[in-house]
């Protein structure tokens, strides 16, 4: 019996670029993702997956948020001019609402909080419009929460520059290194 992805009458399988620099979640995700149809081009790294769009012209790209020390954000704006049309899913595990808007602002589709597993990922990599049935908080974000995503809005706008940071909030380059080190307060 063939299988789908060796039939040759089946249609090419589309590309995607998994951009993650955590090596055992970029191998599990990546099997994952080709078991669902995909072929599946895997990046570590900024200059890696720069080098692998450039060449592959994926139709879809999964972008770590953090890669190393380079901003997932930079490589979505890349990739949008790269290949307009790509379909890009964020993902991270700091999530902020100003990440999140900068990361569609930049053309990403979806934005997706780690744990994450490849049916999600999947599912947004397919999502045409918001989901209406989302119901709004009803309290407010704490003050704490709102610290947080005001230091992720700053450093996003410092292009990651902790020491520049840390001078446009009036802090201590170590105290804004401690707090950025904490996972993100809950609402």
């Amino acid at each position: 019996m063939t299988s789908l992805a060796t039939s040759p009458l089946s249609a090419p399988r589309p590309s995607l670029l998994l951009a993650e620099d955590d090596e055992i979640f970029r191998h599990v995700l990546s099997r994952a993702l080709n078991e669902r149809g995909y072929e599946v081009i895997a990046a570590r790294d900024m200059a890696d997956a720069e080098s692998l769009a450039d060449q592959h012209k994926p139709a879809y790209a999964v972008v770590d948020l953090r890669l190393g020390e380079d901003s997932g954000l930079e490589l979505i704006d890349r990739l949008a001019r790269l290949s307009p049309g790509i379909r890009a899913v964020i993902l991270t595990g700091y999530a902020s609402i100003a990440t999140a808007v900068e990361a569609i602002k930049l053309g990403a589709i979806y934005y997706l909080t780690k744990p994450v597993d490849a049916d999600e990922v999947v599912a947004a990599l397919h999502r045409d419009e918001g989901d209406p049935g989302i119901t709004p908080a009803e309290r407010p974000c704490s003050v704490k929460r709102l610290e947080w995503e005001h230091i992720q809005q700053v450093l996003q706008q410092c292009n990651g520059n902790i020491s520049e940071t840390a001078r446009k909030l009036g802090m201590h380059r170590r105290t804004l290194q401690r707090k950025l080190q904490k996972r993100p307060v809950r609402h």
